[in-house]
């Protein structure tokens, strides 16, 4: 890389648990020291960043996002050069995408597919959970080879999208033993897919065929009853489970009370679900209307963003992904007629950071150290990423993020990265904005500038059993 030796002076360092001013100094991609007034020698060649009157951050984590994923008959607009660039300019600097079998495929072709794809465009760090989508000793034996070859840690089971990746309660406690037994954490996609699937025939009975439609044939207590069976199924095997794109009050809730009756789960609210709302459904606009449309919905309680914001305050909530799946007005209006053809998806890769800022941080329901941890180290805690990613220490990776909290920007298609025509944030004034990124030691983005190279990121390696998920698991076993 072009820039061995960096040196990032006069800011305030962030991580989850403190937070002191001082100089980061990074040489060949690492954290080599932190602490007050650095002067490596020699100074020629060496990078400066100013940081003064402004924090420090480790580099955000996007632990959910769908580049260049073919999906409802078309294909997400972001692909993962777009993609990661728009990261980097929202200030994170590694995203976690998803390798999706079709059932009876291989879990193994879908992640070398997957994988053949990001490497030659990705501009920041990525890795790859893979999706679980049918049961069989083959599927079982992928998942084994999986973990031990490919440095994968998690697997996501679908319990919605019937006959395309839904998978039963039997399958479900299948995979969650196996994940169990090879130390990775589970993931679920948690809605009744029947219940979806007779929702959508008797809106379109009614000759409801509009966005509302999406909302009304799948509510919430649809993602409730999917959340609460998974928690109960993972409990009966001990096996950790993470929820992911937690929605609604009501699955949140399901979580939180879980969490207090001392299960394993980790619930992961989306930049959308805590920065907007499903009365975007009901908006006269048909191309607004549709561009809301993602699985699980949106929903129309306006208090949802805010109540979602606080239990990601108070820990009853634990990491923030995206959901990031993009698709143009065109895509959507496969869907003109007929809700249930309007490709599931939204933005929210680069607006992730700005948006928690703005509604956790600046409204005053979270401070910076918490902020950190939702946005990056509670993720590289989870999936086994820590302490080299997550947080700013000697030996960590340098994905480092001058953070501005006074500046502001305002969100908006025509001046966001992502490579979609609209924006679900379109408007939102947010505080917090990142000034500078940087990206395995080299400064990636600066002052709206970008200098990034396809292919300059790299996959990470999981190794399985997550301390911070699994040493409770494995103790209990032994009790």
């Amino acid at each position: 890389l072009a820039q061995q030796r960096l040196l990032i002076k006069g800011g305030k360092v962030v991580n989850d648990d403190c937070s002191v001013v001082a100089d980061v100094y990074v040489e060949d991609g690492v954290v080599q020291q932190v602490g007050p007034n650095l002067n490596p020698e020699p100074p020629a060649g060496l990078v400066m960043l100013d940081a003064t009157n402004k924090l420090v951050i480790p580099g955000g984590i996007d632990t959910h996002t769908h580049m260049q994923f073919p999906f409802m008959g078309s294909r997400s607009k972001d692909d993962f050069y777009t993609g990661t660039k728009a990261a980097i300019a929202g200030g994170t600097t590694m995203i976690i995408d998803f390798a999706i079998p079709q059932k009876g495929c291989s879990l193994i072709e879908a992640f070398d597919r997957w994988k053949s794809w990001a490497d030659p465009k990705v501009c920041c760090d990525y890795a790859l959970h893979v999706a679980v989508t049918w049961w069989s000793n083959k599927v079982k034996e992928e998942m084994k080879s999986l973990v031990q070859n490919k440095g994968v840690n998690s697997f996501k089971m679908f319990m919605a999208y019937k006959d395309l990746y839904m998978v039963n309660d039997e399958e479900l406690y299948a995979a969650f033993s196996c994940c169990k037994e090879l130390g990775a954490v589970a993931q679920v996609h948690a809605e009744n897919g029947e219940l979806i699937a007779q929702g959508a025939k008797k809106m379109l009975a009614m000759g409801i065929t509009g966005p509302e439609g999406h909302e009304l044939c799948r509510p919430e207590d649809v993602e409730a009853e999917a959340t609460q069976r998974a928690i109960t199924i993972a409990n009966a095997v001990n096996c950790p489970l993470f929820v992911v794109h937690v929605m609604s009050k009501s699955a949140a809730r399901v979580i939180s009370n879980a969490r207090r009756e001392g299960k394993v789960v980790y619930g992961e609210p989306i930049a959308a679900s805590l920065g907007t709302d499903g009365t975007n459904y009901w908006n006269k606009d048909w191309a607004h209307a549709a561009a809301y449309v993602m699985g699980p919905p949106l929903r129309p309680d306006p208090s949802t963003p805010g109540f979602l914001m606080n239990l990601l305050a108070n820990d009853d909530l634990s990491v923030t992904g995206t959901d990031n799946c993009t698709f143009d007005i065109c895509q959507k209006a496969l869907g003109k007629d007929d809700f249930t053809k309007i490709p599931n998806g939204v933005n929210g890769v680069e607006d992730r950071m700005s948006v928690i800022w703005e509604k956790g941080v600046y409204s005053g329901k979270m401070d910076e150290n918490r902020f950190v941890a939702v946005t990056s180290t509670n993720a590289a805690k989870i999936f086994n990423l820590y302490p080299k990613k997550g947080r700013i220490a000697v030996g960590a990776d340098a994905d480092i993020v001058i953070w501005d909290p006074k500046a502001t920007r305002t969100i908006s298609a025509k001046t966001h990265h992502q490579a979609n025509n609209f924006n679900i944030f379109e408007g939102m004034i947010c505080h917090g904005v990142p000034v500078a990124t940087v990206s395995r030691g080299k400064v990636v983005y600066e002052g709206g500038a970008f200098n990034v190279t396809a292919g300059e990121g790299k996959y990470v390696s999981r190794p399985p059993f997550p301390p911070y998920v699994y040493k409770r698991v494995r103790q209990r076993e032994q009790v």
